[in-house]
């Protein structure tokens, strides 16, 4: 496979894990194609990095970890708007506000409603 097939397939494994609630194999999909790879999006890839990590830390009981990557996360997707790789990232920074603003009124990562994770689409 090619460079741009294995980009591609990099990115799609990241997405196909985000979308089944594996985010550290989506982290790790991600991450192979952000260190491997130039990417003109590289900030894109490493916004989606730190979200998915953010999504993480909660399922590991880090919640501290979770909001800082949270915070991170918007950082990068600064630059964008639209749409990119498919993704609404108007929706998606309106979302990701949603989930920083929820994660500061639990304690426990336990308490946090799963139904609030970014879809991006």
């Amino acid at each position: 496979m090619n460079d741009e097939g294995r980009k591609e397939e990099l990115y799609l494994k990241g997405l196909e894990a985000y979308h089944l609630g594996k985010y550290n194999d989506a982290h790790e999909f991600w991450e192979d194609l952000w260190c491997h790879y130039y990417l003109k999006d590289k900030i894109f890839i490493q916004g989606l990095i730190m979200l998915t990590v953010s999504f993480a830390h909660l399922q590991y009981g880090n919640l501290n970890g979770a909001k800082g990557l949270i915070k991170k996360c918007q950082i990068k997707f600064a630059d964008y708007n639209g749409i990119h790789r498919n993704i609404n990232v108007n929706i998606l920074m309106k979302e990701i506000r949603t989930v920083e603003e929820y994660y500061n009124t639990i304690e426990n990562t336990s308490e946090f409603n799963w139904d609030l994770v970014p879809e991006l689409i």
